[in-house]
């Protein structure tokens, strides 16, 4: 099949990304995934997109979920989440990330917010999907602006815009912050306990309870992507492994595969192709 990456096991599966030069804080993403189950991940980023065909079960915010086709997936930024296919042929899906800021610029509207994470939704689903395809085949920088602006039209019904209550961080978020802030660095459970003042395994079973992941899977994810970011600057692979804190390039290699379907080298190829 034509695009599929060279380290799938399965000819059936394929992913690909682009970004645009002239719309920063835009990532466009088309997959069809049949065998591969993709680990636990996240994204800094609204996740924005719909399912063509076949369906996907997935886990999010504890919760399991499945997204049939003609489905509208709509994730918060800093979800961790899975993916893998709930039908025998897989399922075939097209996704934008669009970064909190960008997001904001664009329409002038704080505090986006997303309470369901997939919906049947078929003619929204069909308008997402084409405003994506669009998004991807053009390289003129005021139809990009102009796709853009249509497909967060498409999306905004289905969001919240009011702030959320302010009633005092949970202190797992300050765990959290800690990992954002020193994901290059090696670091262990004891730090992180430290941070909420509790014994290092009391300390991991709560923070599983709270984020439904471990504290090393939320690192991981932190920092794969930081790792895309870096990649999509130029940075070779193995200085984005010594940036990310990770043992090596092939550590780095392994990790971002798992998660992403896609080695380090080929997404830095795809996303620096326009």
């Amino acid at each position: 099949m034509q695009g599929v990456p060279e380290q799938f096991s399965d000819k059936t599966d394929s992913a690909c990304f682009r970004h645009l030069a002239q719309v920063p804080g835009v990532e466009l993403y088309h997959a069809h995934i049949s065998r591969y189950a993709f680990e636990p991940h996240t994204h800094e980023a609204f996740g924005i997109g719909a399912i063509e065909a076949g369906a996907e079960r997935f886990r999010y915010r504890g919760a399991h979920h499945v997204a049939p086709a003609n489905a509208v997936v709509t994730m918060n930024p800093d979800e961790l989440h899975t993916g893998e296919a709930a039908t025998a042929d897989g399922w075939r899906y097209r996704m934008i990330y669009l970064q909190p800021e960008r997001l904001e610029q664009v329409t002038g509207i704080r505090h986006w917010w997303f309470a369901d994470v997939s919906r049947q939704d078929p003619l929204r689903a069909t308008q997402i999907c084409r405003l994506i395809h669009a998004l991807w085949h053009t390289d003129d920088p005021l139809a990009q602006n102009g796709h853009l602006l249509d497909l967060i039209e498409a999306f905004q019904p289905l969001a919240r815009h009011a702030p959320v209550a302010a009633e005092g961080k949970h202190r797992f978020e300050r765990v959290r912050d800690y990992l954002h802030d020193n994901y290059m660095q090696t670091i262990t459970l004891d730090d992180l306990a430290g941070v909420v003042a509790l014994s290092p395994y009391h300390f991991q079973r709560q923070f599983k309870a709270h984020f439904h992941v471990t504290p090393h899977q939320m690192l991981m994810a932190i920092r794969l992507w930081r790792a895309k970011e870096f990649l999509t600057h130029g940075l070779p692979a193995a200085d984005v492994a010594a940036l990310t804190g990770l043992t090596d390039q092939s550590h780095l290699t392994r990790a971002f595969t798992r998660r992403y379907g896609i080695t380090p080298v080929r997404y830095q190829k795809q996303v620096a192709r326009r």
